[in-house]
């Protein structure tokens, strides 16, 4: 298993593997053949950044089996899915800011990110595999009371793509299979989400070559997987939101009222 962190260092943007509290400095592109440079950075003195810059970032809507059974919805067909803007990435230990004219509900849902290493587009499952760069901790955060403000349109892409609601890292980890793994969140140390990747209706694989059937997957693009139960909403004036997947990371972001 290898962890790929991308960071700032004295001004300059990097990215290598982390070994324990150093990274390996890595030159080239991480996601085409990238050579160790034989420098050795410490974690404390670098600022990390998201571990990619996706040009597009897809997340599923209802792909878990208990949340689907909770909700009392059919479990779909084909995946659901809505689009967030790429500027709403930011980077892992960031602040998230409440957007200024919105009072409502800001909503956490930690989940799995696959991050795609090399363009896939009418993939097979096969190809899809090989698609596959690594995984990271997201935490898909929502202005839930915009989604249905306008009766005559759900506005899930607004809900999603304001500034600072797309938090990823802090690695992408490479040779793990997702599968065994579990996704927990924490609010301010409680943990709130505890549950199964297994409980996906669409696996990792199963996903991307669905959705490569609908558009080109670039090297660097983020899938949210969707999330299961526990989901909830964040109160107070600052609160910290941990994604946590063993054998990937920990995710930390502050959200600030």
């Amino acid at each position: 298993m290898t962890h790929w962190i991308r960071y700032r260092h004295r001004g300059e943007i990097g990215f290598g593997t982390l070994d324990g509290e150093v990274i390996r400095e890595h030159a080239g592109d991480m996601f085409a053949t990238p050579r160790p440079s034989g420098r050795a950075i410490a974690r404390s003195e670098v600022e990390l950044l998201a571990p990619s810059s996706p040009s597009k970032i897809i997340a599923l809507w209802n792909n878990f089996h208990a949340l689907a059974t909770k909700l009392a919805v059919p479990e779909p067909a084909e995946p659901l899915y809505l689009l967030k803007a790429p500027s709403s990435v930011t980077a892992p230990e960031a602040a998230i800011a409440r957007p200024s004219f919105y009072d409502g509900k800001i909503v956490y849902e930690g989940e799995l990110g696959i991050v795609i290493g090399r363009t896939c587009r009418h993939a097979t499952r096969e190809d899809a595999a090989a698609s596959i760069f690594g995984y990271t901790c997201v935490n898909d955060v929502t202005a839930a009371d915009i989604i249905a403000k306008d009766k005559t349109f759900a506005q899930w892409a607004r809900a999603k793509s304001f500034d600072g609601f797309c938090p990823f890292g802090p690695v992408i980890a490479t040779g793990v299979d997702p599968s065994s793994l579990t996704v927990r969140t924490l609010l301010d140390g409680v943990e709130r989400q505890s549950y199964p990747i297994a409980d996906m209706i669409f696996g990792a694989q199963d996903l991307v070559s669905r959705l490569s059937q609908d558009m080109t997957l670039l090297p660097g693009d983020l899938i949210c997987c969707g999330t299961s139960l526990g989901v909830g909403s964040i109160k107070g004036p600052v609160n910290v939101i941990t994604v946590a997947i063993d054998g990937i990371g920990e995710l930390r972001n502050e959200l600030r009222q």
